[in-house]
């Protein structure tokens, strides 16, 4: 069954769509499987677009999204169940669509620190691959990167100070208005430098070879069908610990603060930047809640305490490595160029992530602290959790418990020859 935009999203897709009326081919979204892009999927397919999903499917969770497309949009939706290694396989596919949004990605801070050849063959050889197929076309298909806020670094020349529970820049200038992008970039750890060569190799495409395509420097992202976790989607991870009567653990001291923007937003900003890629393209924009919906880590445990009705037990650990202590996006550029601006605000959206949570609890992924049927502690847990994710790419666990459900319904592999098709 088929459902319609809601309201506040039916003028941009009646804009974009209207445009590209003609145009029958099928979205391409990477990583499709992930929270962002099944928001961006459904926003498509809700439309009447076909959509592939190109994703490894290895993180827990997702394969509860792939089964939530499949039900509400039935065969418009395809599945390729594949590498951003695969470069053969890339490029069979983007010869195939009207449309690139690139997601997959390692997308872990801490992962990167363990595995640092991994992280780049996924983050930066796997979006080149995707480059590299682009560019062989004739009439490449626009394509929107989405990047980090971990391309500037620590951002440790900033001097901040401490305003109740949030630290905040003592410059009026970053205090009013975030970070721009003509903030320097400065790339920290394995995965910031693997996704910060990424947004460049995008940049410069854009630039020598035409190709259309942006970059977006991404806040924290949070909305509907986020599985987070203690490393990725903290807003989400603290919702789910909290409905689940769990401890949270705090690295620092909590004050830390972040722009936030709700999902439903973000599909919007990516509508819109499709819409104006001719003169945007070969751009970077920082995208995020901007200054009027910033949060801190602490505060967020105040508004959890509001939706579930008490505070979340808490526990403190050392601050983790080059981890910033305020970063709020400075959205006036892209918000120029396009009309563009967040509309739902922190508390409206994070209690709509809690309902949507409270009414999917049996979705969560499994218990961190089980591993193999084994009570182990949370540390062990996370290390066993990463390096098995990084054992699985070739068969992951997500695929295979799919297909005992469900079959081949829906999946395409690259073996298959029907990719897309």
């Amino acid at each position: 069954m088929r459902r319609k935009p809601n309201g506040a999203s039916l003028d941009i897709e009646k804009s974009l769509f209207s445009k590209n009326g003609d145009d029958k081919r099928p979205v391409l979204i990477t990583g499709g499987a992930g929270f962002i892009g099944t928001n961006v999927a459904d926003r498509f397919l809700s439309a009447g677009h076909s959509v592939i999903i190109y994703d490894n499917i290895s993180r827990p969770g997702v394969e509860q999204n792939l089964r939530w497309l499949q039900e509400t949009h039935g065969s418009q939706v395809q599945i390729v169940v594949a590498e951003m290694r695969d470069a053969a396989n890339l490029r069979y596919i983007v010869g195939q669509v009207s449309k690139v949004f690139h997601f997959a990605a390692q997308v872990a801070v801490t992962t990167s620190l363990i595995s640092p050849v991994d992280d780049f063959e996924i983050n930066a050889r796997g979006t080149l691959n995707l480059l590299e197929a682009i560019r062989s076309l004739r009439n490449p298909p626009p394509l929107i990167f989405t990047s980090t806020n971990k391309v500037y670094g620590h951002l440790a020349d900033v001097k901040m100070q401490e305003n109740g529970d949030r630290y905040e820049p003592v410059d009026a200038e970053f205090r009013n208005n975030g970070f721009s992008e003509k903030r320097a970039l400065d790339f920290h750890s394995p995965y910031g430098c693997s996704k910060g060569a990424a947004e460049q190799y995008v940049l410069d495409y854009a630039r020598t070879f035409k190709i259309p395509a942006l970059v977006f420097r991404m806040s924290c992202i949070y909305g509907l069908h986020q599985f987070g976790n203690e490393d990725q989607g903290w807003v989400a991870h603290f919702l789910i610990r909290a409905l689940e009567g769990n401890p949270i653990t705090i690295y620092g001291d909590g004050k830390q603060v972040r722009d936030i923007l709700f999902i439903e937003d973000l599909v919007n900003a990516f509508l819109l930047a499709h819409e104006h890629m001719g003169e945007l393209s070969g751009k970077a924009f920082n995208i995020g809640g901007g200054p009027d919906n910033t949060i801190s880590l602490l505060e967020l445990l105040d508004l959890i305490a509001e939706v579930n009705g008490e505070r979340p037990e808490v526990e403190f650990d050392t601050w983790r490595s080059a981890d910033q202590q305020y970063y709020v996006s400075d959205i006036r550029r892209f918000s120029a160029a396009t009309g563009w601006s967040p509309r739902v605000g922190v508390c409206e959206g994070v209690t709509r992530l809690y309902d949507w949570l409270l009414a999917n609890r049996t979705l969560s992924p499994l218990d961190a602290n089980r591993v193999d049927g084994k009570t182990v502690s949370l540390n062990e847990a996370k290390q066993l959790s990463i390096m098995h994710s990084l054992q699985q790419t070739r068969e992951p666990r997500s695929k295979r418990l799919w297909q005992e459900a469900h079959g081949n319904n829906g999946i395409f592999t690259p073996a298959d020859g029907r990719a897309g098709r």
